[in-house]
């Protein structure tokens, strides 16, 4: 498997992912990926067929993370004749089925997407993310992405509410829930919630569909550690690569077309070289 660590792999994702001398069992700490989406472009695959062709490779995702690793599936159903699909609700369920569990759903919020116009809709702004494990126990450093706790904090804790939040009090809806807000006092950062703000990719890097390096640098901090094993099995132009190299991990790609592996390959050299440089 060594000669693979740090390369990009032409070809298709389930023909070399099942192939135990690149992919040993319980081989890969942090499974990252946006496959292509259904019917968006010509030779996509279709809706009502895109949980058949992704299960088979869901499979052999499983078989080689490791049992503390995640799997992070980037993923956005379409519009067809006026109606949302429901192909990503689908595979959901069937993953589930497939024996992943569900651990969480992130929502990407993309925060300078190009206005546009839509017949009876509107524009998608966002799209989902979701994280599935094998066990219970996963790599999970939380304080890699703690983020401020904000200005109310400030407010609060300097107010007419001293006394009454240093109580523990129950929610009135019947939810069981209970908080004592006094417990946030002196805090200077918090976990993160679920809706993750980055900037889609506007410049030309020779790829349709790229995402942000934010999005991937993200979740290789809160889901592995220096030196872990990153793969990317829809690899496209890179952005995996280059993010598991900006956190001292290692990285795997799989692309099936040919000039998108060169297009990644060459982003990489220019990343090292950047490096070297600065």
């Amino acid at each position: 498997m060594n000669k693979y660590i740090n390369k990009i792999i032409t070809g298709d994702s389930l023909q070399k992912l099942s192939n135990k001398e690149i992919f040993p069992d319980n081989s890969i700490d942090l499974i990252i990926t946006s496959p292509p989406y259904a019917d968006r472009r010509a030779n996509t695959h279709k809706s009502s067929e895109y949980v058949e062709w992704f299960l088979p490779i869901a499979e052999q995702l499983k078989r080689i993370l490791k049992p503390n690793g995640s799997f992070i599936l980037n993923i956005k159903e379409n519009v067809a004749k006026h109606e949302r699909q429901t192909y990503t609700y689908e595979l959901l369920l069937e993953l589930k089925e497939q024996g992943w569990m569900w651990r969480e759903e992130y929502c990407w919020y993309k925060n300078t997407s190009f206005p546009g116009y839509w017949p009876k809709r509107f524009r998608d702004n966002w799209e989902r993310i979701y994280h599935f494990s094998k066990d219970i126990e996963i790599k999970f450093n939380r304080n890699a992405v703690k983020v401020p706790i904000g200005k109310w904090a400030e407010k609060r804790f300097n107010g007419k509410d001293i006394e009454h939040d240093k109580k523990r009090h129950v929610s009135k809806t019947g939810s069981g829930l209970s908080r004592e807000v006094n417990k946030w006092k002196g805090k200077k950062e918090v976990d993160p919630h679920n809706v993750l703000e980055f900037t889609p990719v506007t410049n030309n890097i020779n790829h349709s569909a790229a995402y942000p390096v934010y999005l991937p640098l993200w979740f290789i901090k809160l889901l592995s550690k220096k030196g872990d094993l990153i793969l990317d099995p829809f690899m496209g132009s890179g952005t995996t690569a280059i993010a598991a190299l900006e956190l001292e991990r290692k990285y795997i790609g799989i692309e099936i077309q040919a000039s998108y592996s060169k297009v990644a390959r060459k982003r990489i050299k220019e990343y090292k070289k950047s490096k070297i440089d600065s």
